[in-house]
Protein backbone atom coordinates (compact mmCIF):
# COMPACT_ATOMS: atom_id res chain seq x y z
CA UNK A 1 0.00 0.00 0.00
CA UNK A 2 1.25 3.52 -1.18
CA UNK A 3 2.19 6.22 1.59
CA UNK A 4 0.92 9.72 0.78
CA UNK A 5 3.45 12.57 1.32
CA UNK A 6 2.68 13.91 5.23
CA UNK A 7 2.25 17.58 3.06
CA UNK A 8 -0.55 16.14 1.39
CA UNK A 9 -2.11 14.09 4.34
CA UNK A 10 -1.87 17.79 6.50
CA UNK A 11 -3.41 19.79 3.52
CA UNK A 12 -6.22 17.10 3.32
CA UNK A 13 -6.92 17.59 6.83
CA UNK A 14 -6.84 21.32 7.09
CA UNK A 15 -9.46 21.52 4.08
CA UNK A 16 -11.78 18.85 5.52
CA UNK A 17 -14.33 21.58 7.08
CA UNK A 18 -14.18 23.56 3.96
CA UNK A 19 -15.16 20.75 1.42
CA UNK A 20 -18.14 19.54 3.64
CA UNK A 21 -19.44 23.55 3.39
CA UNK A 22 -18.37 23.90 0.14
CA UNK A 23 -20.05 20.84 -1.23
CA UNK A 24 -23.47 22.29 -0.34
CA UNK A 25 -23.05 25.77 -1.83
CA UNK A 26 -21.61 24.54 -4.80
CA UNK A 27 -24.63 22.97 -5.97
CA UNK A 28 -27.34 24.58 -4.08
CA UNK A 29 -30.14 24.74 -6.48
CA UNK A 30 -29.70 20.88 -7.59
CA UNK A 31 -29.75 17.64 -5.83
CA UNK A 32 -27.04 15.02 -4.67
CA UNK A 33 -27.89 11.94 -6.62
CA UNK A 34 -24.84 9.83 -6.08
CA UNK A 35 -24.28 10.33 -2.28
CA UNK A 36 -24.49 5.88 -1.22
CA UNK A 37 -25.84 4.92 -5.15
CA UNK A 38 -24.18 1.41 -6.33
CA UNK A 39 -20.84 2.42 -7.18
CA UNK A 40 -18.14 -0.27 -9.42
CA UNK A 41 -14.68 0.78 -10.52
CA UNK A 42 -12.01 -0.47 -12.79
CA UNK A 43 -9.34 -1.39 -9.90
CA UNK A 44 -8.88 -0.77 -6.32
CA UNK A 45 -5.15 -0.24 -4.48
CA UNK A 46 -6.45 -2.23 -2.09
CA UNK A 47 -9.38 -3.28 -0.06
CA UNK A 48 -8.62 -0.25 2.41
CA UNK A 49 -9.60 2.05 -0.40
CA UNK A 50 -12.72 0.58 -1.99
CA UNK A 51 -14.94 2.53 -4.91
CA UNK A 52 -17.37 2.53 -2.20
CA UNK A 53 -15.67 5.23 -0.58
CA UNK A 54 -16.35 7.76 -3.07
CA UNK A 55 -19.91 8.51 -2.81
CA UNK A 56 -20.22 7.69 0.87
CA UNK A 57 -20.51 11.02 2.01
CA UNK A 58 -17.27 10.94 3.75
CA UNK A 59 -14.29 13.07 2.61
CA UNK A 60 -11.92 11.59 5.19
CA UNK A 61 -12.43 8.35 3.09
CA UNK A 62 -11.30 7.72 -0.32
CA UNK A 63 -11.11 5.05 -3.83
CA UNK A 64 -8.07 4.38 -4.88
CA UNK A 65 -7.19 2.97 -8.07
CA UNK A 66 -4.21 0.50 -9.72
CA UNK A 67 -1.00 2.32 -10.64
CA UNK A 68 -1.49 2.27 -14.18
CA UNK A 69 -3.90 4.05 -17.26
CA UNK A 70 -6.85 3.97 -17.52
CA UNK A 71 -9.11 3.84 -15.02
CA UNK A 72 -12.65 4.19 -14.38
CA UNK A 73 -15.36 4.81 -11.80
CA UNK A 74 -19.05 4.39 -12.13
CA UNK A 75 -22.07 5.37 -10.06
CA UNK A 76 -25.94 4.15 -10.70
CA UNK A 77 -27.79 7.02 -10.08
CA UNK A 78 -30.66 4.15 -10.06
CA UNK A 79 -33.03 5.82 -13.18
CA UNK A 80 -32.68 8.28 -15.25
CA UNK A 81 -31.71 11.74 -14.42
CA UNK A 82 -31.27 15.08 -15.70
CA UNK A 83 -27.43 16.32 -14.41
CA UNK A 84 -26.49 19.73 -13.80
CA UNK A 85 -23.10 19.41 -12.44
CA UNK A 86 -20.23 17.22 -10.89
CA UNK A 87 -17.65 17.42 -8.39
CA UNK A 88 -14.98 15.92 -8.09
CA UNK A 89 -12.63 16.02 -5.17
CA UNK A 90 -9.03 14.66 -5.97
CA UNK A 91 -6.91 13.24 -3.33
CA UNK A 92 -2.85 14.51 -3.87
CA UNK A 93 -2.82 11.49 -6.59
CA UNK A 94 -5.09 12.47 -9.64
CA UNK A 95 -5.68 12.65 -13.01
CA UNK A 96 -4.47 15.49 -15.65
CA UNK A 97 -6.37 13.58 -18.66
CA UNK A 98 -10.08 12.22 -18.03
CA UNK A 99 -13.66 12.60 -18.94
CA UNK A 100 -17.07 12.60 -17.25
CA UNK A 101 -19.88 10.23 -19.36
CA UNK A 102 -23.09 9.43 -18.99
CA UNK A 103 -25.17 6.31 -19.92
CA UNK A 104 -28.97 5.70 -20.31
CA UNK A 105 -28.13 2.49 -20.33
CA UNK A 106 -24.35 1.49 -19.08
CA UNK A 107 -23.24 0.79 -22.39
CA UNK A 108 -23.55 3.50 -24.51
CA UNK A 109 -21.88 6.72 -23.14
CA UNK A 110 -22.05 10.24 -24.23
CA UNK A 111 -19.35 12.76 -23.09
CA UNK A 112 -20.11 15.61 -20.70
CA UNK A 113 -16.90 16.95 -20.28
CA UNK A 114 -13.57 16.52 -20.97
CA UNK A 115 -9.98 17.86 -20.65
CA UNK A 116 -6.54 16.82 -20.73
CA UNK A 117 -5.14 19.87 -18.54
CA UNK A 118 -6.71 18.70 -15.30
CA UNK A 119 -4.92 20.31 -12.11
CA UNK A 120 -6.49 18.02 -9.17
CA UNK A 121 -8.27 19.60 -6.43
CA UNK A 122 -11.44 20.29 -6.18
CA UNK A 123 -13.71 20.47 -9.57
CA UNK A 124 -16.95 21.48 -10.14
CA UNK A 125 -17.85 21.23 -13.12
CA UNK A 126 -21.12 22.27 -15.00
CA UNK A 127 -22.36 20.07 -17.21
CA UNK A 128 -25.71 19.53 -19.69
CA UNK A 129 -26.95 15.87 -19.56
CA UNK A 130 -28.86 12.92 -18.99
CA UNK A 131 -28.73 9.41 -17.81
CA UNK A 132 -29.22 6.83 -15.18
CA UNK A 133 -25.16 6.37 -15.26
CA UNK A 134 -22.37 8.62 -14.74
CA UNK A 135 -18.91 7.54 -15.15
CA UNK A 136 -15.33 8.91 -14.42
CA UNK A 137 -12.76 8.21 -17.51
CA UNK A 138 -9.08 8.73 -16.13
CA UNK A 139 -6.70 8.42 -19.38
CA UNK A 140 -3.48 10.19 -17.62
CA UNK A 141 -2.26 10.20 -14.47
CA UNK A 142 -0.27 12.95 -12.81
CA UNK A 143 1.55 11.18 -10.09
CA UNK A 144 3.52 7.77 -10.06
CA UNK A 145 0.70 6.58 -7.95
CA UNK A 146 -3.11 5.56 -9.17
CA UNK A 147 -5.95 7.75 -8.90
CA UNK A 148 -7.80 8.60 -5.73
CA UNK A 149 -10.92 10.55 -5.37
CA UNK A 150 -12.14 12.09 -1.64
CA UNK A 151 -15.56 12.30 -3.01
CA UNK A 152 -17.49 12.10 -6.50
CA UNK A 153 -20.67 13.67 -6.71
CA UNK A 154 -23.45 14.01 -9.28
CA UNK A 155 -25.93 16.72 -8.72
CA UNK A 156 -29.36 17.02 -10.86
CA UNK A 157 -32.97 16.00 -10.67
CA UNK A 158 -34.02 12.86 -10.70
CA UNK A 159 -32.81 9.36 -10.32
CA UNK A 160 -33.92 6.86 -7.97
CA UNK A 161 -35.13 6.63 -4.62
CA UNK A 162 -33.80 5.38 -1.22
CA UNK A 163 -33.11 1.73 -1.07
CA UNK A 164 -36.46 -0.18 -1.56
CA UNK A 165 -37.99 -2.04 2.12
CA UNK A 166 -37.82 -5.44 2.30
CA UNK A 167 -41.41 -6.23 2.80
CA UNK A 168 -42.53 -8.41 5.61
CA UNK A 169 -41.85 -12.01 5.59
CA UNK A 170 -40.14 -11.84 2.32
CA UNK A 171 -37.68 -14.81 1.81
CA UNK A 172 -34.22 -13.61 1.94
CA UNK A 173 -32.53 -15.20 -1.00
CA UNK A 174 -31.65 -12.60 -3.76
CA UNK A 175 -33.60 -14.09 -6.78
CA UNK A 176 -35.85 -12.89 -9.74
CA UNK A 177 -36.33 -15.52 -12.71
CA UNK A 178 -37.87 -15.80 -16.02
CA UNK A 179 -39.41 -18.85 -17.17
CA UNK A 180 -39.37 -19.39 -20.93
CA UNK A 181 -40.50 -22.31 -22.99
CA UNK A 182 -38.96 -24.13 -25.75
CA UNK A 183 -39.56 -21.91 -28.88
CA UNK A 184 -37.76 -23.76 -32.28
CA UNK A 185 -34.53 -25.34 -33.26
CA UNK A 186 -31.86 -24.22 -36.11
CA UNK A 187 -28.75 -25.53 -36.55
CA UNK A 188 -27.81 -21.82 -35.60
CA UNK A 189 -26.16 -19.26 -32.71
CA UNK A 190 -26.11 -15.61 -33.53
CA UNK A 191 -23.18 -15.20 -30.86
CA UNK A 192 -20.77 -18.23 -32.26
CA UNK A 193 -21.80 -17.78 -35.85
CA UNK A 194 -23.09 -14.67 -36.37
CA UNK A 195 -24.89 -14.74 -40.00
CA UNK A 196 -23.98 -18.29 -41.00
CA UNK A 197 -27.08 -20.04 -41.05
CA UNK A 198 -26.47 -23.58 -40.37
CA UNK A 199 -22.69 -23.38 -39.46
CA UNK A 200 -23.19 -25.08 -35.63
CA UNK A 201 -24.54 -28.27 -34.34
CA UNK A 202 -28.63 -28.06 -33.62
CA UNK A 203 -29.67 -25.53 -30.59
CA UNK A 204 -33.00 -25.58 -28.93
CA UNK A 205 -33.95 -22.03 -28.70
CA UNK A 206 -36.39 -20.09 -25.40
CA UNK A 207 -37.93 -17.04 -25.25
CA UNK A 208 -37.73 -14.85 -28.33
CA UNK A 209 -39.16 -16.87 -31.05
CA UNK A 210 -37.34 -15.37 -34.08
CA UNK A 211 -33.69 -16.12 -33.15
CA UNK A 212 -31.40 -17.56 -36.02
CA UNK A 213 -28.20 -16.77 -37.52
CA UNK A 214 -28.36 -13.21 -38.09
CA UNK A 215 -30.54 -12.02 -35.11
CA UNK A 216 -29.24 -8.31 -33.68
CA UNK A 217 -30.17 -6.67 -30.21
CA UNK A 218 -32.79 -4.82 -32.14
CA UNK A 219 -34.75 -7.75 -33.86
CA UNK A 220 -35.36 -9.29 -30.23
CA UNK A 221 -36.17 -6.11 -28.72
CA UNK A 222 -38.72 -5.78 -31.41
CA UNK A 223 -40.31 -9.34 -31.84
CA UNK A 224 -42.52 -11.32 -29.71
CA UNK A 225 -40.73 -14.04 -26.39
CA UNK A 226 -43.02 -16.46 -24.81
CA UNK A 227 -41.45 -15.82 -21.35
CA UNK A 228 -43.34 -15.15 -18.34
CA UNK A 229 -43.10 -12.42 -17.99
CA UNK A 230 -43.37 -11.40 -21.82
CA UNK A 231 -41.28 -8.03 -21.26
CA UNK A 232 -38.47 -10.15 -21.30
CA UNK A 233 -37.32 -10.67 -24.97
CA UNK A 234 -33.81 -12.39 -24.77
CA UNK A 235 -32.72 -15.12 -26.08
CA UNK A 236 -31.46 -18.28 -24.49
CA UNK A 237 -30.55 -21.51 -26.50
CA UNK A 238 -28.78 -24.67 -25.74
CA UNK A 239 -27.59 -28.00 -27.65
CA UNK A 240 -30.36 -29.82 -28.60
CA UNK A 241 -30.65 -32.86 -26.61
CA UNK A 242 -31.60 -36.07 -28.55
CA UNK A 243 -32.59 -39.96 -26.77
CA UNK A 244 -32.40 -42.56 -29.40
CA UNK A 245 -31.63 -40.13 -31.80
CA UNK A 246 -35.24 -38.39 -32.06
CA UNK A 247 -34.69 -34.69 -30.46
CA UNK A 248 -36.62 -34.25 -26.51
CA UNK A 249 -37.19 -30.91 -25.30
CA UNK A 250 -37.37 -29.84 -22.13
CA UNK A 251 -40.72 -29.47 -20.27
CA UNK A 252 -39.98 -25.68 -19.83
CA UNK A 253 -36.51 -23.92 -19.33
CA UNK A 254 -36.53 -21.26 -16.20
CA UNK A 255 -33.75 -18.85 -16.31
CA UNK A 256 -32.71 -17.71 -12.62
CA UNK A 257 -31.23 -14.67 -12.01
CA UNK A 258 -29.26 -14.86 -8.80
CA UNK A 259 -27.29 -12.59 -6.27
CA UNK A 260 -25.06 -15.33 -5.05
CA UNK A 261 -21.16 -16.07 -5.19
CA UNK A 262 -19.60 -12.74 -4.25
CA UNK A 263 -20.47 -11.18 -0.42
CA UNK A 264 -23.30 -9.18 0.39
CA UNK A 265 -21.80 -6.00 0.37
CA UNK A 266 -21.10 -7.01 -3.29
CA UNK A 267 -24.63 -8.15 -4.36
CA UNK A 268 -25.62 -4.78 -2.60
CA UNK A 269 -23.48 -3.11 -6.01
CA UNK A 270 -24.92 -5.31 -8.34
CA UNK A 271 -25.43 -3.41 -11.96
CA UNK A 272 -28.23 -4.65 -14.38
CA UNK A 273 -26.91 -6.57 -17.91
CA UNK A 274 -26.50 -3.68 -20.30
CA UNK A 275 -28.73 -3.83 -23.37
CA UNK A 276 -26.86 -6.27 -25.92
CA UNK A 277 -24.62 -8.04 -23.41
CA UNK A 278 -24.01 -11.59 -25.41
CA UNK A 279 -22.59 -14.53 -22.22
CA UNK A 280 -21.84 -17.91 -23.24
CA UNK A 281 -21.20 -20.32 -20.47
CA UNK A 282 -20.17 -24.44 -20.38
CA UNK A 283 -17.48 -25.57 -23.17
CA UNK A 284 -19.47 -27.53 -26.17
CA UNK A 285 -15.77 -28.86 -26.64
CA UNK A 286 -15.15 -30.46 -23.70
CA UNK A 287 -13.36 -34.15 -24.43
CA UNK A 288 -14.31 -35.39 -20.91
CA UNK A 289 -15.85 -34.48 -17.57
CA UNK A 290 -13.15 -32.47 -16.06
CA UNK A 291 -13.52 -29.98 -19.38
CA UNK A 292 -16.30 -28.68 -17.81
CA UNK A 293 -16.85 -28.47 -14.37
CA UNK A 294 -19.64 -25.72 -14.80
CA UNK A 295 -22.41 -27.94 -15.60
CA UNK A 296 -24.29 -30.22 -13.99
CA UNK A 297 -26.97 -33.35 -14.45
CA UNK A 298 -28.96 -34.39 -11.61
CA UNK A 299 -32.16 -36.25 -11.41
CA UNK A 300 -35.51 -34.66 -9.94
CA UNK A 301 -36.75 -35.42 -7.00
CA UNK A 302 -34.04 -38.32 -6.53
CA UNK A 303 -31.02 -36.90 -5.05
CA UNK A 304 -29.78 -40.34 -4.00
CA UNK A 305 -28.67 -40.13 -7.69
CA UNK A 306 -25.04 -37.79 -7.37
CA UNK A 307 -24.99 -34.59 -9.91
CA UNK A 308 -22.50 -35.45 -12.62
CA UNK A 309 -20.89 -33.33 -15.31
CA UNK A 310 -22.17 -36.17 -17.48
CA UNK A 311 -25.66 -37.81 -18.04
CA UNK A 312 -26.89 -39.63 -15.20
CA UNK A 313 -29.30 -42.90 -15.09
CA UNK A 314 -32.57 -41.46 -13.35
CA UNK A 315 -34.86 -43.71 -12.12
CA UNK A 316 -38.21 -44.54 -13.50
CA UNK A 317 -40.84 -41.56 -13.05
CA UNK A 318 -38.56 -39.14 -12.59
CA UNK A 319 -36.89 -36.55 -14.86
CA UNK A 320 -33.35 -35.70 -15.89
CA UNK A 321 -32.84 -32.10 -15.03
CA UNK A 322 -29.53 -29.81 -16.06
CA UNK A 323 -27.83 -26.82 -14.69
CA UNK A 324 -25.68 -24.47 -15.63
CA UNK A 325 -24.09 -21.48 -13.85
CA UNK A 326 -22.74 -18.30 -16.06
CA UNK A 327 -20.29 -15.97 -14.91
CA UNK A 328 -21.21 -13.20 -13.52
CA UNK A 329 -18.27 -10.61 -13.44
CA UNK A 330 -18.23 -8.22 -16.12
CA UNK A 331 -14.96 -5.89 -17.45
CA UNK A 332 -17.73 -3.63 -17.81
CA UNK A 333 -16.92 -2.51 -20.99
CA UNK A 334 -17.43 -4.72 -23.84
CA UNK A 335 -21.26 -6.55 -24.53
CA UNK A 336 -19.09 -9.75 -26.19
CA UNK A 337 -15.44 -10.99 -27.21
CA UNK A 338 -13.65 -12.64 -29.51
CA UNK A 339 -13.88 -15.86 -28.31
CA UNK A 340 -17.39 -14.68 -26.75
CA UNK A 341 -16.06 -15.29 -22.91
CA UNK A 342 -12.99 -13.07 -22.08
CA UNK A 343 -15.46 -10.23 -21.18
CA UNK A 344 -16.93 -12.06 -18.23
CA UNK A 345 -15.65 -13.86 -15.53
CA UNK A 346 -16.31 -16.03 -12.73
CA UNK A 347 -16.00 -14.78 -8.86
CA UNK A 348 -12.82 -15.77 -6.71
CA UNK A 349 -12.95 -16.03 -2.79
CA UNK A 350 -16.32 -13.96 -3.32
CA UNK A 351 -15.00 -10.61 -5.10
CA UNK A 352 -14.59 -10.39 -8.75
CA UNK A 353 -11.38 -10.18 -10.24
CA UNK A 354 -10.06 -6.97 -10.87
CA UNK A 355 -10.16 -7.49 -14.47
CA UNK A 356 -13.64 -7.46 -14.58
CA UNK A 357 -14.83 -5.62 -11.16
CA UNK A 358 -18.73 -5.31 -12.27
CA UNK A 359 -20.85 -7.56 -10.83
CA UNK A 360 -24.01 -8.62 -12.38
CA UNK A 361 -26.69 -10.62 -11.74
CA UNK A 362 -25.52 -14.68 -11.84
CA UNK A 363 -27.75 -16.20 -14.37
CA UNK A 364 -28.68 -19.71 -13.54
CA UNK A 365 -30.16 -22.01 -16.78
CA UNK A 366 -32.30 -24.97 -15.61
CA UNK A 367 -33.63 -27.75 -17.83
CA UNK A 368 -35.88 -30.80 -17.03
CA UNK A 369 -36.39 -33.38 -19.83
CA UNK A 370 -39.11 -36.09 -19.57
CA UNK A 371 -36.80 -38.55 -19.68
CA UNK A 372 -34.68 -41.15 -17.54
CA UNK A 373 -33.23 -44.52 -17.43
CA UNK A 374 -29.90 -45.46 -19.19
CA UNK A 375 -27.99 -42.24 -20.07
CA UNK A 376 -26.09 -44.62 -22.81
CA UNK A 377 -29.48 -43.70 -25.29
CA UNK A 378 -29.09 -39.48 -24.64
CA UNK A 379 -26.62 -37.22 -26.51
CA UNK A 380 -26.46 -33.58 -27.02
CA UNK A 381 -25.99 -31.90 -30.68
CA UNK A 382 -22.65 -31.13 -29.12
CA UNK A 383 -21.43 -34.84 -28.02
CA UNK A 384 -21.99 -36.13 -24.32
CA UNK A 385 -23.25 -34.45 -21.33
CA UNK A 386 -20.08 -32.64 -20.35
CA UNK A 387 -20.69 -30.70 -23.71
CA UNK A 388 -23.50 -29.07 -22.34
CA UNK A 389 -22.96 -24.97 -22.69
CA UNK A 390 -25.66 -22.25 -22.64
CA UNK A 391 -26.28 -19.01 -24.91
CA UNK A 392 -27.33 -15.77 -23.76
CA UNK A 393 -28.61 -12.53 -25.59
CA UNK A 394 -29.91 -9.74 -23.36
CA UNK A 395 -32.94 -8.07 -24.35
CA UNK A 396 -34.51 -7.15 -21.21
CA UNK A 397 -36.08 -3.49 -21.65
CA UNK A 398 -33.42 -1.44 -19.28
CA UNK A 399 -35.79 0.20 -16.74
CA UNK A 400 -37.19 -3.50 -15.86
CA UNK A 401 -33.84 -5.30 -15.58
CA UNK A 402 -32.84 -2.40 -13.17
CA UNK A 403 -35.87 -2.66 -11.15
CA UNK A 404 -35.56 -6.40 -10.61
CA UNK A 405 -31.84 -6.02 -9.45
CA UNK A 406 -33.05 -2.74 -7.00
CA UNK A 407 -35.90 -4.26 -5.94
CA UNK A 408 -34.57 -8.70 -5.63
CA UNK A 409 -30.84 -9.16 -5.74
CA UNK A 410 -29.10 -6.18 -4.29
CA UNK A 411 -31.92 -5.94 -0.69
CA UNK A 412 -31.33 -10.10 -0.99
CA UNK A 413 -35.12 -10.71 -1.54
CA UNK A 414 -36.80 -13.52 -3.36
CA UNK A 415 -38.93 -12.20 -6.52
CA UNK A 416 -41.21 -13.89 -9.01
CA UNK A 417 -41.32 -13.77 -12.63
CA UNK A 418 -43.24 -10.22 -11.98
CA UNK A 419 -39.78 -8.94 -10.33
CA UNK A 420 -41.35 -8.68 -7.13
CA UNK A 421 -41.35 -10.62 -4.07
Amino acid sequence: MRKRPLLACAVTAALATYVLVAATAASAADTLLSQGKPVTASSTESAAFPAANAVDGNFGTRWSSAFSDPQWLQVDLGASATITSVTIDWEAAYAKSFTVQSSANGSSWTTLYSTTTGAGGRQNLSVTGSGRYVRLNTTARATQWGVSLNEFQVYGSGGGTTTPTIPPGAVRVAEFLADCPFTHRLPDDPIVFPNLPGASHMHSFFGSEVTNASTTVNDLINANSNCNPSIDKSSYWIPTLYQDDVPVEPTTGVFYYLGEGVSDALIAQTQPFPVGLRIVAGNAKATGPADNTIARWSCLHHGEVNPSSDFVNCPAGSMLESYLDFPHCWDGKNLDSADHKSHMAYPVGNACPASHPVVVPKLRQVMRYPVNGDPARLRLASGRGYTMHGDFFNAWPADEMARRVNDCIRIIVKCGVDGRP
